[in-house]
């Protein structure tokens, strides 16, 4: 028998709706990631080694397709397999954490853990070679920023790059700031 008392109808709803929550957060940012890729892929086509940008602000802000094999900053390419596994992994991670270790009961985790697996999947079904019917198995990018007339360019991203980093960042700040919490206490 267990010793834990059982959840009030409150708590079991409560957390029945962070779930949802969580799963909502996951499934649209994963959504408008592979939508976003569609469309710009079915627009400028894949990448040909010619510079084709539409620039939004001149020289500045574009997009432009490119395809990733690696991973943040382009960094080991070829490794896609890897990051697979990695992406599994991550998965596995978040939902142990939202079950297991309770992070459905803060609901900042809850948001934090939805937008990161929103980014994880986003990349992951391009990883897989799932988008193309010739297998490439290689993360499409399209969001451009360079300046300096072009001298410098950021690496393309895309919108799971963006729920990435910002989930990230969110986890981040979450974390110091119950550590700051608890130390005040």
């Amino acid at each position: 028998m267990s010793s834990e008392l059982p959840l009030a109808p409150s708590t079991r709803a409560t957390r029945t709706f962070r779930y949802a929550w969580f799963a909502s957060l996951a499934a649209v940012g994963c959504a408008i990631d592979l939508v976003t890729k569609a469309s710009v892929f079915s627009w400028l086509g894949q990448p040909d080694g010619k510079e084709n940008i539409y620039w939004l602000v001149k020289d500045y802000i574009g997009i432009e397709t490119a395809l990733n094999e690696g991973a943040l900053f382009g960094a080991f390419q070829g490794l896609g397999w890897l990051f697979c596994l990695m992406s599994f992994l991550a998965l596995a991670g978040i939902v142990y954490c939202l079950v297991s270790k309770r992070a459905i009961d803060d609901w900042l985790l809850t948001m934090t853990l939805g937008i990161i697996t929103g980014g994880i999947l986003g990349n992951l079904y391009d990883r897989l070679g799932i988008w193309s019917r010739f297998q490439e198995f290689a993360v499409r990018d399209w969001i451009r920023f360079s300046y300096d007339y072009n001298r410098y360019v950021w690496p393309n991203f895309n919108v799971a790059d963006s729920l990435l980093v910002c989930g990230a960042a969110m986890l981040f700040w979450h974390f110091f700031r119950i550590e700051t919490t608890e130390a005040a206490s």
